[in-house]
């Protein structure tokens, strides 16, 4: 997916994209996980991340003026981040599933791939 592609997916409000497809806009290399596994990528898309340490950085410093305010922003971001990883899942477990449920033949070499993509996802989680 180019980065046009990207900004016209998200333009129309498509469904939320995953991170292999932000990887591949990006033209960012995915780290490849040792023994074969499938690679490591980032949860969030860098730009994801980068907002939200952002917005962590103005309510830590807000803390000093309004420590109250700050920490009902704190609250409200982690529960955006947490949505956020939601939707990420649910976007990955889309992908994994059409690959795996197309039929009832589905092989074993088929059924093999899908669990070390889910391997390679709940690494991920553990992770962060």
């Amino acid at each position: 997916m180019t980065p046009q592609e990207l900004d016209t997916r998200e333009e129309r409000g498509d469904n939320p994209l995953s991170t292999a497809d932000l990887v591949a806009a990006n033209g960012a290399t995915p780290k490849t996980a040792k023994g074969g596994q499938e690679p490591n990528l980032p949860l969030f898309a860098p730009s994801d991340s980068q907002d939200l340490h952002s917005r962590w950085e103005k309510i830590q410093i807000g803390f000093v003026d309004e420590p109250r305010k700050a920490v009902e922003l704190a609250d409200e971001l982690v529960a955006s981040a947490i949505k956020r990883l939601a939707e990420v899942f649910a976007a990955e477990r889309q992908k994994l599933e059409a690959e795996w449920d197309k039929t009832d033949n589905v092989s074993t070499e088929d059924l093999r791939i899908a669990l070390r993509r889910y391997r390679s996802f709940f690494d991920r989680l553990l992770s962060v």
